[in-house]
């Protein structure tokens, strides 16, 4: 496993980051020396989210639980993201507060976001293996495409299964189940 020190600047921006309250419907993240506020998710994006929860909630494991939109923070890396969905141990209930140890989820999914695309294909395929998530599932209603990405290790993901809405896709552990992504609805083609 890769270490990392943070430096204070970024331990302050956590923290300060922690102090922010939002607007109804939006959400805080932070990464590297960014804070990041994004809008409340569309109707296209809650169905989406439901399509694949109910996939995850059918063959989740016993100790976990899914979480919608949690607080995982990396202190050690400067990041602090806020997955669409998340599975998460039973006993991080114990821990209080409102946010989680991001190496104790087992999965983060997102669906990119029209209005801010960068952060869930870049900047969270940067952090997730950075903050010790096992595996990333993007989701992209703008192209039609799946991806999934698992085996972190030196700050990275080593292994990229990539596919179109329609296909297939091989989850593995600890959920280890085939995601049907046929019922996956794309956003509209905005014409210029």
């Amino acid at each position: 496993m890769v270490e990392f020190q943070i430096p204070e600047r970024h331990a302050q921006l956590l923290e300060y980051a922690q102090t922010l309250t939002p607007p109804s419907g939006w959400k805080v993240e932070v990464s590297g020396d960014e804070i990041i506020m994004m809008a409340g998710p569309s109707v296209i994006h809650q169905r989406n989210l439901l399509v694949v929860r109910e996939q995850f909630d059918a063959h989740r494991p016993g100790d976990l639980m899914p979480s919608e939109n949690t607080d995982l923070a990396s202190p050690n890396v400067g990041k602090l993201r806020n997955p669409d969905l998340t599975y998460i141990p039973f006993s991080v209930v114990g821990l209080g507060g409102n946010e989680v140890p991001a190496e104790l989820a087992a999965i983060a999914v997102e669906i990119v976001s029209p209005s801010n695309p960068e952060n869930d294909l870049v900047g969270k395929v940067r952090d997730y293996p950075l903050m010790g998530i096992p595996v990333y599932l993007l989701i992209d209603p703008r192209e039609g495409t799946v991806t999934l990405y698992s085996e972190p290790a030196d700050g990275v993901y080593h292994r990229q299964w990539s596919g179109k809405f329609g296909d297939i896709v091989p989850v593995p552990e600890p959920f280890a189940f085939d995601l049907a992504t046929s019922e996956l609805v794309r956003y509209p083609v905005v014409r210029d």
